[in-house]
């Protein structure tokens, strides 16, 4: 692998999915490169979080919806006698068996769609992350990619890295405060009379890096603030920090 190659490897380490001799080439690069090794990091935490979804429990409404269909299989009502009662008893046997059988059937089945829908749902996710960790390592390594750094609140830092051949840009946080349950950091696009939406930032504390969600066109800096859990259309409070995209 080249240079290039190696840094937009990260994903498919984590994921074994390199050749041996690839798998130790890129370990040497790794021992020498702090940005993948924070990425590989980052992404084995997100793959781990997403094994343990597909092992999640059964939903709660599964044992509801079983016991309601048991309840539709009709049984023979009990005789008079002590004779009668054992006939009754041995003639819902066959039912029994049978409402039993289709309850677990029915288990099963839900239980099967269930885990490979979740199974799937994993496994997207984890290409969704593969590439869009492919595209960070790209801008931060691209030829003409050029930074700026800057102060944010709370005595936080911020550094905007920019490449234009690409179009796209890429910021690295550190020392954020934790924030609220139903709040976030969006990122923004700052067009001059305008802020655009870049993507959500979860990230607190150390240090993370996040790709701008979409092109810079023609943009000419960016901020961040804290808005409501899944964001919003404009910004609704002060901004966090500024910044503006390096020439």
């Amino acid at each position: 692998m080249n240079s290039a190659d190696l840094h937009t490897a990260t994903g498919a380490y984590v994921l074994h999915a390199l050749a041996p001799a690839e798998e130790a080439e890129f370990e040497r690069h790794l021992a020498a490169c702090e940005a993948c090794a924070q990425e590989v990091e980052e992404l084995a935490a997100t793959t781990a979080r997403l094994g343990l979804a597909v092992a999640a429990p059964v939903p709660d409404r599964m044992k509801e919806q079983v016991l309601q269909r048991i309840a539709t299989v009709r049984q023979e009502p009990p005789r008079v006698s002590a004779r009668g009662r054992v006939r009754s008893w041995t003639r819902s046997l066959p039912k029994l068996a049978l409402a039993a059988c289709l309850a677990a059937a029915v288990t099963s089945g839900a239980l099967a769609v269930w885990q490979h829908r979740a199974a799937e749902d994993a496994r997207s996710q984890a290409r969704q992350a593969e590439q869009q960790a492919a595209d960070l390592a790209s801008v931060l390594a691209a030829p003409d990619a050029k930074v700026s750094v800057g102060e944010l609140a709370d005595g936080a830092r911020g550094t905007v890295v920019v490449s234009r051949t690409q179009d796209r840009a890429a910021f690295i946080a550190a020392g954020l405060p934790e924030l609220g349950d139903g709040k976030v950091y969006q990122l923004w696009f700052n067009d001059g009379d305008a802020m655009r939406p870049a993507g959500l930032f979860s990230g607190a504390g150390a240090e993370r890096a996040v790709l701008l969600d979409g092109r810079i066109d023609g943009a000419t800096g960016m901020g961040i603030t804290v808005e409501p859990a899944g964001g919003s259309p404009e910004p609704t409070t002060e901004p966090v920090g500024l910044m503006d995209f390096p020439a």
